[in-house]
């Protein structure tokens, strides 16, 4: 028998009750809410296309110490930051390999030589490829860094808000606040940035009733893009032994997320794959339709930017194309 809840969001209604419900489902009521959130999306995307990032993840350099990543907890790790001249040669190669969309990620840095090196690193991409979708997570700025960057032509800008209570987020992020962090991303709509947002599943503390929240929360921050990572207890995090969030819980919030804004660009993240077995390719089945291939940044710093663990999983494109395909869907 099919669970009340499906027969209650197929009519719309997304009450707090209801969606609460939903984000326990498991088995056969599981693979419905799947179906509708497929259904959100082919309507929103009949093309069935998916959109592909490549990454660069330009440096590891970060002055948050937040207390589920690995950055700047771990002992005697390296420092690194990737050159002008490096990053457009890396960003040549990708273009060579049909990119259109690419993503330059970093630790969170504040200084004045950092957004004018990345400022520069983004015009230089612009005005020497055409096409090229720029896509920045950096962190919390200033209004004016924001504005340079946007400036220099960057068109989105990631900035996750973790979790939608305010309490939660001091005790997870104890250098920064929820407040704060809202109000950057009020300054990137402003500039006119498409904005991606979202949340973190299954860190400690967390509650069913704060996911509910979260979701209501991505409705009014005006996003074009909307995700949601599982935690990863990583090795020099502060939750280094507490257990891996719950990937059947973060697939739920993403069909979820898909049904009620279903024009978000959504992605099937990487630490999905992490926690658990098919973890990607469920995701596009829970209505995800972006993949980021992670094959910008050189080889050799790869280990040097372990947000989550020390042993990410770095999908290549073979695997994306593996799973698109398996989903019925093109690249």
């Amino acid at each position: 028998m099919r669970a009340k809840v499906i027969a209650e969001l197929e009519k719309g209604k997304f009450t707090g009750k209801n969606l609460a419900a939903a984000l326990l489902l498991r088995g056969q009521p599981q693979g419905e809410l799947f179906g509708l959130a497929r259904r959100a999306r082919s309507l929103a995307f009949p093309s069935g296309t998916v959109e592909v990032r490549s990454v660069i993840e330009v440096s590891n350099i970060c002055r948050q110490r937040c207390r589920f990543c690995n950055i700047n907890r771990l002992p005697n790790a390296e420092k690194y930051l990737l050159d002008r001249g490096r990053l457009l040669r890396i960003a040549a190669h990708l273009y060579r390999k049909n990119r259109r969309v690419l993503l330059l990620q970093s630790g969170e840095n504040n200084s004045k030589a950092y957004i004018e090196l990345v400022s520069k690193c983004v015009a230089d991409v612009k005005k020497t490829f055409s096409g090229l979708t720029v896509i920045l997570s950096m962190g919390s700025l200033g209004f004016a860094q924001y504005r340079q960057l946007r400036r220099a032509g960057a068109d989105r800008y990631i900035l996750k808000f973790e979790t939608s209570n305010p309490a939660f987020y001091k005790k997870i992020k104890p250098d920064d606040s929820l407040r704060k962090r809202l109000r950057c991303i009020g300054f990137l709509t402003k500039l006119g940035f498409e904005v991606g947002s979202g949340n973190i599943i299954g860190l400690p503390g967390q509650t069913v009733n704060d996911i509910v929240n979260d979701l209501r929360l991505v409705g009014r921050l005006g996003l074009t893009m909307g995700s949601s990572s599982v935690f990863v207890p990583g090795e020099g995090s502060v939750y280094f032994n507490r257990p891996m969030g719950d990937l059947d819980l973060t697939l739920n919030y993403m069909a979820l997320m898909r049904m009620l804004y279903p024009r978000l660009l959504i992605p099937t993240t990487s630490a999905l794959e992490k926690a658990g077995k098919n973890g990607q390719f469920r995701g596009l089945m829970a209505g995800a339709n972006t993949v980021t291939v992670h094959d910008g940044t050189p080889p050799g710093i790869k280990r040097h930017f372990p947000i989550y663990s020390l042993d990410r999983f770095t999908p290549d494109e073979k695997h994306i194309r593996a799973i698109v395909a398996r989903a019925k869907l093109s690249l």
